[in-house]
């Protein structure tokens, strides 16, 4: 099993291009079930969810094409297997995109209940009422979503709570079936544009994405496209947050600062001085940051994916910061290991106090989620001595290549077996 050894303690500083966005990716990829034709896509990035998307689609019958310039190409003319099994689902919860997909156009899915990362419960019942709405049979059986449907029918669609996969997998079926379907308490998220972009550029008619309700007329067939993913956002986010822990300065290139106002927000108010254009980020500072308060909620508010990597600023900064999350239930798992660094933290129910400290211990620590892998890379980046990381497959789920990135921002981290 890979490890992560950090030496930490000085500033990071540099330049570096930032990733197409991982919650972006995933849902295009799942777009080329739509059509029989050629969806080619851009600005894909290598990582260990986007490989286990290609290789569900490929045992599918998807034929995939893929190069070293991030770019992939997918043909579904020929699939033959509209399942998902557990083996590939288990690991990725996003599997469960391919759902609309393959009922709107295929007629028929079998996808395993998800799995990936132990941040809470996160049902499916949301996707599974909506495509109902729209006239799907739909049993569960023996751990598997089995579905079926003629020809879906487009239909108003309430969602009871705010859901990115379910308001992605309800917009994608509704651009093939009969007539108009709404979805309203829609999620507003920037990877749902950036999806239904690609899916007009295929010849949907879809109206609203962005907003709290979406309206999709229902067209009889999509064509191919060619498509550019969007920059990730959270990694993004995370290598600004990384560096204002450090007191160091950064430049951004291959981003988009208009989906990180509630991040760019904090930062600022931590002590940052940050600076912007079409898609650059430059982030200087030049003293201890403050702390901040925050509290999760859906976009366009503080994204509970950086929560983790603010409660590691606010363990350093000058202060007392409260964070509520209001997500998930269980994603305070990183407060534990944080805590092995000799961070000051105190959790109340879905409250963590944080109390800033001088400075981090470097110590073993193990990553139990995605983000929480992203929080203990940069503790260990600003704590004094050696911070070793296990379990950091979590961390290759979405963020490509992230120790040579450290690497030219003068980290001193490696990967060891």
């Amino acid at each position: 099993m890979q490890k992560l050894v950090i030496h930490g303690g000085k500033p990071l500083c540099g330049e570096i291009n930032i990733s197409g966005a991982k919650n972006a990716a995933l849902p295009t990829l799942c777009a080329s079930l739509l059509t029989n034709d050629t969806l080619k896509l851009r600005n894909v990035p290598d990582l260990k969810d986007v490989s286990t998307m290609l290789s569900l689609l490929k045992q599918m019958g998807v034929s995939i094409l893929a190069n070293d310039q991030s770019e992939t190409e997918l043909s579904a003319v020929h699939l033959t297997n509209p399942t998902a099994p557990y083996e590939m689902v288990k690991t990725m919860r996003a599997a469960i995109l391919v759902l609309g997909p393959l009922l709107a156009h295929k007629g028929e899915a079998m996808i395993s209940l998800p799995g990936g990362c132990a941040i809470g419960l996160r049902p499916v019942d949301q996707h599974i009422k909506g495509l109902q709405a729209m006239g799907a049979e739909i049993m569960i059986e023996h751990g598997y979503i089995h579905a079926k449907a003629k020809k879906l029918t487009g239909t108003r669609i309430v969602m009871d709570i705010v859901t990115v996969t379910g308001t992605e997998n309800l917009m994608m079926a509704a651009s093939l079936a009969s007539g108009v379907t709404i979805l309203e308490n829609a999620a507003r998220e920037p990877e749902i544009v950036d999806l239904a972009q690609c899916l007009i550029k295929m010849g949907a008619k879809i109206e609203g994405a962005g907003t709290d309700i979406i309206t999709i007329q229902g067209v009889k067939a999509l064509h191919g496209c060619t498509h550019d993913v969007m920059p990730d956002r959270i990694e993004t986010g995370t290598f600004l947050t990384a560096v204002t822990a450090s007191s160091g300065e950064i430049h951004l290139k291959g981003v988009r600062a208009d989906t990180l106002d509630a991040v760019i927000d904090k930062l600022l108010e931590a002590g940052a001085i940050i600076n912007s254009g079409e898609n650059w980020i430059h982030l200087n500072m030049n003293k201890p940051p403050k702390s901040v308060n925050l509290r999760t909620a859906p976009y366009p508010a503080f994204p509970t994916d950086m929560q983790a990597q603010f409660m590691v600023l606010n363990s350093v900064a000058d202060g007392t910061a409260i964070i509520t999350e209001t997500i998930f239930e269980n994603r305070f798992m990183h407060v534990q290991e944080l805590k092995r660094m000799n961070a000051n933290i105190t959790v109340e129910g879905n409250t963590a106090i944080v109390h800033g400290i001088p400075r981090l211990d470097g110590a073993g620590v193990m990553a139990t989620d995605l983000r929480a892998s992203a929080s203990l890379v940069i503790a260990g980046l600003i704590a004094q001595g050696e911070t070793v990381i296990d379990r950091i497959y979590h961390l290759d789920r979405g963020y490509e290549r992230i120790e040579e990135k450290l690497s030219q921002l003068g980290a001193q981290i490696e990967r060891i077996n």
